[in-house]
């Protein structure tokens, strides 16, 4: 059985989860609901485990949208669905049925909402790995969905690896506090020395704040130390796994 997180203050005219690795049809190291289309798993099972979630939002297997994702602030407008991925790391669209898709495994996905004057929804959904937030993925995805008509913008950042977790090089901090010298206050020191510690959910809240934008929630899920729920890329990498799977982030505005 699938499992998935919601941000309750979204409006009941669109259906979202922020997906775990729960269900689903892989095995390990993808067990189970690996929606990752890049990863090494069986192929068909992804798309089994992508049918899943697709029937889950209540839409056709085919609308359920997946970016190429390079880690960039690129942001795409969507009115119909693809066959192959445009690359960029951010996708909006007013239309019904069509389900944005985002894929993560440590970095953290921004599901946003608005309405138009009328009431109609827009929706947007980002991909904010450490790359893209400093590029401005999440305030381009912000302007994009504004020139939509969205009015009231929401905001949630889902399960993504916490502070604790993400420990950086100082050098990978000085890019940072290159951009905005503020940014400091989002590393603290490590216990490796040369290291911190990088709050990730928290920047992407402070970079949305920094735009003006105030309406901003989080779900405070560690995706790193929490095995059983998320698949982690850092958490692969130290256990010597050859591979990892992806977990989904999904948005739709009901048909």
């Amino acid at each position: 059985m699938l499992k998935s997180y919601q941000e309750k203050s979204f409006s009941n005219k669109i259906s979202h989860g922020f997906f775990t690795r729960l269900g689903g049809v892989s095995s390990c190291p993808y067990a189970g609901l690996n929606c990752g289309i890049g990863s090494n798993d069986d192929a068909n099972k992804v798309s089994d485990n992508r049918e899943l979630v697709a029937t889950n939002i209540g839409i056709k297997s085919e609308n359920l949208l997946s970016l190429y994702q390079i880690h960039s602030a690129r942001v795409v407008n969507v009115n119909e669905p693809w066959g192959e991925r445009p690359k960029g790391d951010a996708f909006v669209t007013d239309k019904a049925g069509l389900a944005l898709g985002i894929l993560t495994a440590d970095c953290a996905p921004v599901l946003f909402y608005g309405s138009k004057d009328g009431g109609s929804p827009v929706i947007g959904a980002a991909h904010a790995g450490w790359g893209g937030a400093l590029s401005g993925v999440l305030e381009n995805t912000l302007t994009a969905m504004e020139e939509l008509g969205a009015l009231n913008i929401k905001a949630c950042i889902g399960p993504c690896i916490s502070k604790s977790s993400y420990e950086v090089d100082l050098a990978f901090m000085g890019r940072f506090i290159d951009e905005n010298k503020e940014s400091q206050g989002f590393f603290v020191s490590a216990s490796r020395t040369g290291h911190v510690m990088f709050d990730l959910s928290g920047y992407c809240t402070w970079r949305l704040s920094r735009a003006g934008f105030e309406n901003i929630s989080s779900l405070d899920i560690d995706t790193y130390k929490n095995e059983d729920e998320f698949f982690s890329y850092r958490r692969a990498t130290h256990k010597g796994e050859k591979d990892y799977g992806r977990q989904i982030s999904v948005i739709c505005i009901k048909p």
